[in-house]
């Protein structure tokens, strides 16, 4: 698939100003989360916050990543930003919290957060871009209008 296809729609909102729900997911740092330095390694971040994303999918939208696939649709990642603020270290418990910024016509942003528990200090935080995909094309399709409203909460 092209980066340039995934990145050429607009990205101004199809609702602007609506305030979507934020939810929570808890994980905790595996010894293979670990790098050379003794801290959670910067690429499991992103882990972090896709196994929170499918918990919530699930969970809190009742709409799972299975369903999407049933549908012929995916998500993929066009791009994203993570702010690293304090280390995670080997046991810690984190919250991972992820509410949709906004939609766009193919695909959303959703924002996160990642706080170490019990203290709630902020470790990372930031946005991913998804695209939706038609599974039988690869390419970017429109969001149909039940999925836009089963996340619209």
């Amino acid at each position: 698939m092209e980066d340039a296809a995934l990145t050429s729609q607009p990205a101004q909102p199809i609702e602007p100003g609506l305030v979507y729900s934020k939810f929570e997911s808890e994980l905790q740092v595996r010894p293979d989360d670990i790098d050379m330095y003794q801290h959670v390694h910067s690429s499991r971040y992103m882990d972090y916050v896709l196994a929170a994303r499918f918990d919530q999918m699930e969970r809190c939208y009742g709409m799972p990543m299975a369903e999407f696939q049933k549908l012929g649709y995916g998500w993929v990642i066009a791009s994203t930003q993570m702010n690293f603020r304090r280390p995670l270290l080997l046991g810690d418990r984190m919250t991972v919290r992820c509410w949709i910024e906004k939609f766009t016509s193919i695909g959303l942003r959703l924002q996160f957060e990642i706080e170490r528990r019990p203290e709630g200090k902020r470790s990372c935080d930031g946005w991913f871009d998804y695209v939706m995909i038609s599974v039988e094309t690869g390419r970017p399709a429109r969001i149909p209008e039940q999925i836009r409203l089963k996340y619209s909460i």
